[in-house]
């Protein structure tokens, strides 16, 4: 029984991590251990839902100021991980920066999926 159990948790948790790459984002585990590697952690929503409340280290750079802002996102083989509310703006954000020629960007998804995964 029990290894039925580790199996079955094995599977549901291959299925929760092969979905959040279907919808072009990253396991919160995996986004974190990008953050704590050095990996350049951008939050795209507005400067309003910023102030509100964002991951700790994450810098503001909106999905609507991404293209005039491309010098700050840093090399464009720079390890980027990019996150807003729902996932939505981060993918809209990482197709943005892969065509101006990042090569290392990564979609996080919501911040609360962050948050549920890791706190704050």
């Amino acid at each position: 029984m029990k290894n039925i159990i580790l199996v079955i948790m094995a599977l549901l948790a291959f299925v929760a991590v092969n979905a959040f790459r279907a919808w072009g984002q990253i396991p919160p585990a995996e986004a974190k251990v990008l953050v704590e590697a050095g990996a350049k952690l951008i939050d795209v929503r507005t400067p309003g839902e910023f102030a509100a409340g964002h991951i700790k280290g994450a810098v503001n750079i909106p999905l609507q100021q991404i293209d005039a802002r491309l010098a700050e996102f840093g090399p464009k083989d720079g390890v980027l991980v990019l996150y807003c509310r729902s996932g939505n703006r981060s993918g809209q954000a990482k197709s943005k920066l892969e065509k101006a020629g990042f090569t290392a960007t990564h979609n996080a998804g919501g911040m609360s999926s962050w948050i549920k995964a890791h706190g704050n």
